[in-house]
């Protein structure tokens, strides 16, 4: 933030009204240069800039998905599609999509091998039953 500063010989009552005014539009004009750069923050950006870089991140959002489970899902969209291939990975993913902890077995006998079972605790379907 620029702070002004006046010499003190211009110190004056209509001197320090002068630069009040000045300092509230340097405020503004601040505010105006940063507002970009905050819309590229998938927490705090508008929904319609969301929407845009979901489609930059190829994020699609599901029917009735909550803002904030979509957020996270931007948010998070190159760090997720990094972890996707491995069992470790998974677990990571769910834990920052606020799912929390999960076992994952795989290559179950009498499935296919592409096929694994995800296990979670009674209080995490209960708190997100979809």
């Amino acid at each position: 933030m620029i702070k002004i500063n006046l010499p003190f010989w211009l110190d004056g009552v209509e001197l320090t009204k002068l630069k009040a005014a000045a300092q509230s539009w340097w405020e503004n004009v601040e505010g105006w240069l940063r507002w970009p750069l905050l819309q590229m923050d998938a927490d705090t950006c508008h929904i319609t800039v969301l929407d845009l870089l979901a489609w930059q991140r190829d994020i699609t959002r599901f029917k009735g998905e909550p803002e904030a489970l979509y957020r996270l899902r931007v948010k998070y969209a190159f760090i997720n599609a990094v972890d996707a291939g491995s069992t470790a990975g998974m677990k990571r993913i769910l834990e920052r999509l606020g799912v929390g902890y999960v076992e994952i077995e795989e290559r179950q006998a009498g499935r296919d091998w592409d096929v694994v079972l995800l296990r979670f605790s009674d209080s995490q379907l209960s708190q997100n039953p979809e």
